[in-house]
């Protein structure tokens, strides 16, 4: 054998073009290391004219065998590809590469592969390597005794192992949280799947399962048809449910996901999902259906279909829902959409959770938004289905009487440029409801009724105009003038027996129905107005502090049309003066009610920072009708603004205090005071702390018994969470409301989690109770999360409150 050390340029030049060669062989080698994640570990093809960047101790040309080998220290960058090598061998008539020695690999990308030996074709069809080990840059590892690639197609690993778990770096050696070791794992190319044979899973370093066979799609493959992991959920009425989806990867743009639940009461449950992605937006369309099984058992919750068909014992019952959301971009400002629900029953998607559509309140809407800088637009049809209990025969149910809104338009825009030295602000609101019935409720101990809807038709414009300038003094005294208009035009068409049942309300006096019963109007407000704030910046050795005084006059006409149903009150019902609300133009939470009259509101606000990192914040004051009519003590037809605080020459003083410390620990106290006997009328506290090894948080709200607006008896509510962990990883919470007025725990719920980097475990247990019949709701629910893998259970949010 003739052995000789190149030593002239032309050879050193051959040299580093065998050694290009065989890089580039050993580089292509990694497709076959990581089945799983081939996509990913592929190195990218290296440009044309790309410099090979070569470093060793010896590179030696063998004449007689045909070989190029580096020896010693290998070391080669080609394309921001690097590898680390003990020794390379390319050999020309073979047309195989050979690196040994601690081989490391960098692609590119991140990902490592490392193996005591590499020898592979250079066509990349075939080759082996022994003692692997790969790190995807998703930190997803795989290992095996050896590895072997026929065909370009077929790689198999002998004595394989995979987890998405990282290795412990006080113990390398520990056994992962979970692995799968496998006789052999077979990755095929074509159709992008992983089989393992002859399997363990291993749990904490225990074998868990036994599978003689299984496989699961590529991992880097997003969209591939196959059996999803399977759910299971348990709830009182409906018994151990198992869900089974399975996905079909139809197309690049669109798929469909099919599952099949099974109840142990109620029998099976279809569900079909349809998905489809534009280059614009996207839409879904959901359906599901059952044939129940024992519809008696579920009607005797309270559910029943929509349609009062009468067939309480119709064995063979179905019931069921279609929904469809979408959004799409018309362009970079404008987008359209839509979510819209149809069930049979008012609360089927809430009693089988579906997906997307289980809320207690779902709203159903189309819509046309649009948004720029200063610009915003926003029109939509909207219809709201209560996933109530009740039967829909039950005149207090809420569903029936929910209105469609066809439509309602918001316009908000503020010019560039300043007008008169201050900013000038336009709003435009709109809106159209139809209601098919009659909305009221009666106390019947308070022998109080209120009419949230009336039976009919009615329609709203509303343009406003506001400008204001801030002036600041020498002194600091910030003043800031307002000037704003504002006009509405309505119309109402009430059906005639609605509007004879409400004239037969001689329970609530206070309502005159007779003066306002008209089919159109027209109305206007003008407000003066002027604010007042004086800064005060106090600076301590520790702390600071902005002592804020505040004063503010609205001059302005009475409110128009107030106690009949000239102007029927749909979107201004929920009120809550509060320290929050104090510095309102108009505290009405809606467009229907006008506040009018002249008032005042003087009160301060406080902000405190410390050196320790504690800040502590303040609000207090009241509020005054100083002219004019209190339209807070007008009622309308549902009683809106009574006993509120505000319906009163001198209001009730509403106040807020908080901190937060850099320890974890926050809390806050708010209120609403008598004005002359400072007794609470309303109150809420709140504290927190947020560490380790326990999170807590405590919530009580008191609110005093407002009968002409629907809530005769006070309002005790007390809400606790806690969470500690009890060792690294576990974690153990709860959750538990109860009301005070009635002795009901309303709520309450206990779980436990463990949390890792690839794998976690949830576990819950709930019950709600009925206030009024203490009937009671069970449900269980776990979900187990392998990182890689995909989840298994079922939904546990609603009791894990607190991280």
């Amino acid at each position: 054998m003739r052995e000789a050390v190149l030593r002239s340029h032309r050879q050193a030049g051959l040299a580093r073009l065998y050694g290009a060669t065989a890089l580039a062989c050993l580089f292509a080698c990694a497709v076959p290391t990581a089945p799983a994640l081939a996509q990913t570990i592929a190195a990218k093809p290296v440009p044309s004219g790309t410099q090979m960047l070569l470093a060793a101790h010896t590179l030696v040309y063998d004449n007689d065998k045909h070989t190029v080998t580096a020896v010693g220290g290998v070391q080669i960058d080609y394309g921001g590809n690097k590898l680390v090598a003990q020794r390379v061998v390319y050999n020309r008539d073979t047309k195989r590469l050979v690196a040994s020695g601690a081989v490391e690999l960098i692609n590119s990308d991140g990902t490592k592969v490392n193996s005591e030996h590499i020898d592979i074709t250079d066509d990349f069809a075939d080759g082996f390597l022994n003692a692997l080990r790969v790190e995807t840059v998703d930190k997803a590892y795989f290992a095996a005794e050896s590895a072997e690639r026929m065909g370009g197609v077929l790689t198999t690993f002998h004595n394989g192992v995979y987890t998405a778990c990282e290795p412990c770096e006080d113990k390398p050696d520990k056994a992962p949280t979970w692995r799968i070791k496998a006789r052999k794992i077979i990755w095929n190319g074509e159709k992008k799947t992983v089989r393992f044979e002859n399997s363990n899973f291993e749990f904490f370093g225990f074998p868990l399962a036994y599978l003689p066979a299984f496989e699961i799609a590529d991992p880097t493959v997003k969209r591939k048809s196959g059996f999803l992991i399977p759910g299971i959920v348990y709830n009182n009425h409906l018994g151990v449910g198992v869900k089974v989806p399975y996905y079909f990867a139809l197309s690049p743009t669109y798929d469909l996901t099919v599952t099949g639940s099974g109840y142990t009461k109620q029998g099976f449950l279809g569900e079909a999902e349809w998905r489809q992605r534009f280059n614009d937006g996207q839409y879904t369309l959901k359906i599901a259906g059952i044939q129940q099984q024992d519809p008696d058992a579920f009607i005797a919750t309270g559910n029943r279909p929509t349609v009062d068909s009468g067939d309480f014992g119709d064995p063979n019952k179905f019931r069921g829902m279609m929904g469809t959301k979408g959004q799409f971009a018309i362009n970079e400002r404008w987008d359209f959409g839509w979510d819209v629900l149809l069930q049979t029953d008012k609360d089927f998607s809430r009693t089988y959770n579906i997906e997307g559509y289980s809320d207690l309140v779902h709203q159903s809407s189309i819509y046309l938004t649009g948004l720029s800088d200063r610009n915003y637009f926003d029109v939509r049809a909207m219809r709201f289905e209560v996933q109530e209990d009740t039967l829909s025969s039950d005149p207090t149910a809420r569903s029936a009487k929910q209105p469609w809104v066809l439509p309602s338009l918001d316009y908000a825009y503020i010019p560039d440029t300043s007008v008169a030295g201050g900013q000038l602000s336009l709003n435009v609101n709109a809106r159209v409801i139809s209601r098919d019935r009659l909305d009221e409720t009666f106390d019947k101990f308070s022998k109080v009724e209120r009419v949230p809807g009336i039976e009919g038709q009615s329609s709203r414009l509303t343009a406003e105009a506001e400008w204001k300038r801030t002036f600041t003094t020498d002194g600091g005294l910030q003043l800031t003038p307002l000037l704003a208009f504002r006009g509405d035009a309505g119309y109402v068409n009430a059906n005639s027996e609605s509007l004879t049942e409400i004239e037969k309300m001689a329970a609530n006096p206070a309502i005159d129905t007779s003066p306002d019963m008209r089919s159109s109007l027209a109305r206007y407000m003008a407000t003066l107005g002027l604010e007042a704030r004086w800064p005060l910046l106090f600076s301590m050795p520790n702390s600071s502090h902005v002592l804020e005084p505040t004063a503010q006059v609205f001059v302005r006409p009475n409110e128009q049309y107030v106690g009949g149903l000239a102007v029927p009150n749909e979107d201004a019902q929920s009120f809550v003066f509060d320290a929050t609300t104090l510095f309102e133009r108009d505290k009405f939470s809606g467009y229907d009610r006008i506040e009018g009259g002249t008032r005042a509101n003087i009160g301060f606000r406080y902000s405190g920072a410390y050196d320790n990192g504690w800040a502590t914040n303040a609000i207090f004051g009241q509020s005054y009708q100083l002219a004019g009519q209190n339209s807070f003590a007008a009622p309308d037809l549902v009683n809106v603004g009574a006993a509120s605080g505000l319906d009163k020459q001198s209001s009730d003083y509403v106040g807020l205090v908080g901190f937060n410390s850099p320890s974890g620990f926050s809390g806050s106290v708010s209120g609403r005071f008598d004005e002359q006997t400072f007794e609470v009328r309303r109150a809420e506290v709140k504290a927190a702390y947020s560490g380790l090894p326990i999170s807590l948080s405590a919530k009580y709200a008191f609110i005093e018994a407002q009968p002409l607006y629907g809530f005769a008896t006070d309002r005790h509510e007390v809400t606790l969470g806690a969470s500690t962990h009890l060792a690294q990883n576990w974690r153990l919470f709860g959750t538990g409301t109860y009301d005070l007025e009635t002795n009901v725990l309303v709520r309450d719920g206990v779980g436990f989690a463990y949390n890792d980097s690839c794998f976690t475990y949830i576990m819950t247990y709930s019950q709600t109770r009925d206030s009024i019949t203490k009937e009671v709701s069970q449900n269980i629910g776990f979900n187990l999360s392998f990182r890689t893998l995909g989840d298994f259970g079922s939904s546990t949010s609603a009791v894990d409150t607190i991280q």
